[in-house]
């Protein structure tokens, strides 16, 4: 189902990925600093979601302005909230790349809010999050990451050249959330590994996400 968000004097163009039976759960998924909601693995997650039974919301903002990206996913998040045609308990953010941090960001700005948003918001998903510029460990992005209390998941390639695996780790370490992280073996930031399909991968990516989401909440399996 396709929809259009609005969004200060323009619109989002999104996606509702909706399973055949009625949702309590749902995710909201966005894409890196290049591609759209239509970028693949975003399709194929979303249509792993939708047929376990989980609404996917994925929207496309362009811009490489962290802040303006948040700004967007925040309006998303109120949007789906608001919704009359889909009631949900609460929802999951999850972003490839870039997207990964406006979800932090987001996540961040909302529990320092008193609101009752805290409650709606149930958890994040990282995929390929970018923790450092290529070569440059020094600066680390990963002061969001470190004001979350709800439980995240972080799906990142071993050979990520964006996210050092140990750095990652030692981040992890500190966080205060419920934290997981599940390395695809020799994947890139862009999980492409060499002998292996992209159809492949993204099986694992889903199932991952998945899994990880049903132990976080009640989900009928199906």
């Amino acid at each position: 189902v396709k929809v259009k968000i609005p969004f200060g004097n323009k619109y989002l163009d999104a996606i509702f990925s909706v399973p055949e039976k009625k949702t309590t759960y749902g995710v909201i998924l966005t894409h890196g600093a290049g591609g759209d909601m239509n970028f693949p693995h975003l399709v194929s997650l979303a249509a792993c979601l939708a047929s376990h039974g989980v609404l996917c919301l994925r929207f496309t903002c362009k811009g490489l302005n962290v802040a303006y990206r948040a700004k967007a996913f925040k309006t998303v998040v109120e949007y789906l909230k608001l919704s009359d045609d889909y009631k949900l308990s609460g929802v999951f953010l999850a972003g490839r790349s870039m997207g990964s941090r406006a979800a932090a960001s987001v996540i961040r700005q909302l529990s320092q809010e008193d609101n009752d948003d805290d409650d709606f918001i149930q958890g994040l998903v990282c995929l390929s999050y970018p923790l450092h510029r290529p070569k440059l460990q020094s600066k680390l992005r990963d002061e969001d990451l470190l004001f979350i209390r709800c439980p995240v998941l972080f799906v990142s390639g071993s050979a990520d050249e964006m996210c050092e695996k140990q750095l990652l780790e030692g981040v992890a370490s500190k966080m205060k959330a419920p934290k997981k992280i599940h390395w695809i073996d020799k994947a890139n930031h862009g999980m492409t590994v060499k002998g292996r399909t992209t159809d492949d991968v993204m099986e694992e990516i889903n199932a991952q996400v998945f899994s990880w989401l049903s132990e976080n909440v009640e989900l009928e399996h199906k």
